[in-house]
């Protein structure tokens, strides 16, 4: 390539478009600022709870459930407990260390009608 057809007009203007095609790119790319922020993704072992020292602690009438208490092997920070299968989840409270209780006494339940125990435990508090 020789010096003259490098400094030809449409040689210059294509040279000039170029880097001003650049430039206008790079001033969009400059403009687009993203916040700061986090992400993560982190695999741990889920073990569980052993669950112990289950009873069930019935009404002035026998034909209803009151109080149901356990205790957990280890700190847990929320507790549900169902009773009925595919029924209501209920809230269980920390009585001492790691022994729950779910009171029912506000509306007991029908003991014919409690077939299941499952207890779900976090060592998170949940909302």
């Amino acid at each position: 390539m020789s010096i003259t057809s490098i400094l030809r007009p449409r040689t210059i203007f294509a040279f000039v478009l170029a880097l001003i095609m650049g430039s206008v790119a790079y001033g969009f790319a400059a403009e687009n600022t993203i916040p700061e922020s986090r992400a993560g993704d982190k695999d741990t072992v889920v073990s569980g709870y052993v669950v112990t020292n289950v009873a069930y602690i019935l009404n002035t009438d026998p034909t209803k459930l009151d109080t149901v208490t356990f205790t957990l092997d280890a700190a847990a920070g929320t507790v549900k407990v169902q009773l009925i299968d595919g029924g209501s989840w209920y809230d269980a409270a920390v009585v001492t260390g790691n022994n729950w209780e779910v009171d029912l006494s506000a509306a007991p339940l029908n003991v014919i009608d409690i077939d299941t125990l499952q207890i779900v435990a976090t060592s998170n508090v949940q909302p």
